[in-house]
């Protein structure tokens, strides 16, 4: 299956944030639904207030994907820091805070349903 970026639904956008979602993307097996993902960040965006209220005040979602441009840090509970840089690939771990370091173009792969309420946590959030 494939899908281009202006055909994926825009979920949430806010200042500096643009996050879009196909859901029933795909199915990795014990994980369950899995959807696509495409986000645009603007440098600055920092995820640590939109998860604040959810479990370690982190996402507790893994994330398979590829930065197609930007630079991103990552953080997770134990405090470490990871670089994440333009045609890179990668992997987050449950427990992760994302900082965006120069504007980025995401394209993930989440657990339908885990992203899903994350991501209408930070809907929520604001909100508010």
């Amino acid at each position: 299956m494939k899908i281009a970026k202006d055909d994926i639904e825009v979920k949430m956008e806010i200042p500096g944030a643009v996050i879009r979602q196909k859901t029933n993307f795909g199915d990795a097996t014990g994980l369950g639904k899995i959807s696509g993902e495409y986000f645009s960040l603007s440098s600055g965006v920092d995820t640590t207030p939109l998860f604040m209220g959810l479990e370690g005040d982190q996402c507790q979602c893994p994330h398979w994907g590829f930065l197609l441009s930007g630079h991103l840090t990552t953080t997770d509970a134990a405090g470490t820091k990871e670089d994440v840089y333009s045609n890179e690939l990668f992997y987050w771990p449950p427990g992760h805070n994302v900082k965006v370091n120069k504007d980025s173009e995401i394209v993930m792969f989440s657990p339908q349903h885990e992203h899903t309420q994350v991501i209408n946590h930070m809907i929520e959030k604001t909100k508010g």
